[in-house]
């Protein structure tokens, strides 16, 4: 069959095939974060924590939950806008996200990953609100991604001071 002959996807198709390549950008930022973390769980849990701390078992879980809570809010409120502001919002708090893990486990950087997780709280604020103006269902999908990254910029906070 030649090119020519090829039938153009269709508008369904590459819907699906976007939600697959927001599906490789959320596992690109998650396996670069758990590439900051591979071999971590002792380092993590000789630091002094706080009382309230998570057993390091708990992340795993937590953050593939939220990974594809965030896949698919991205790829909703690309479907009602494409790739514009609320997009561009979604996509640096991605590498935001991204860069913490190495930051915190990989190279120990308890304050530079804490300024890098509170512009990554702010990020995921505003790409909440950008998003709830778009498609809130989209918006509805980051909340319990924003109320765990608030807990782990408290718990990086906690352990930074615990630990310098």
């Amino acid at each position: 069959m030649s090119q020519a002959a090829l039938p153009l996807p269709t508008p369904h198709r590459h819907r699906w095939l976007a939600l697959a390549g927001f599906g490789l950008a959320v596992f690109v930022a998650a396996a670069i974060g758990g590439l900051g973390v591979a071999g971590t769980s002792a380092e993590y849990n000789g630091l002094e924590q706080p009382a309230w701390a998570p057993p390091s078992w708990l992340f795993g879980p937590v953050w593939t939950v939220l990974y594809v809570m965030i896949a698919v809010a991205g790829w909703l409120a690309w479907q009602r806008v494409g790739f514009t502001w609320p997009l561009w919002l979604y996509a640096a708090q991605l590498v935001l996200n991204a860069i913490w893990t190495p930051l915190f486990f990989g190279a120990g950087q308890y304050g530079l990953a804490f300024a890098d997780i509170v512009v990554l709280w702010l990020l995921i604020g505003a790409t909440t609100v950008a998003f709830w103006r778009v498609r809130r269902g989209a918006a509805l999908l980051l909340l319990p991604y924003w109320a765990w990254v608030s807990y782990a910029t408290a718990l990086n906070l906690a352990i930074w001071q615990l630990n310098t």
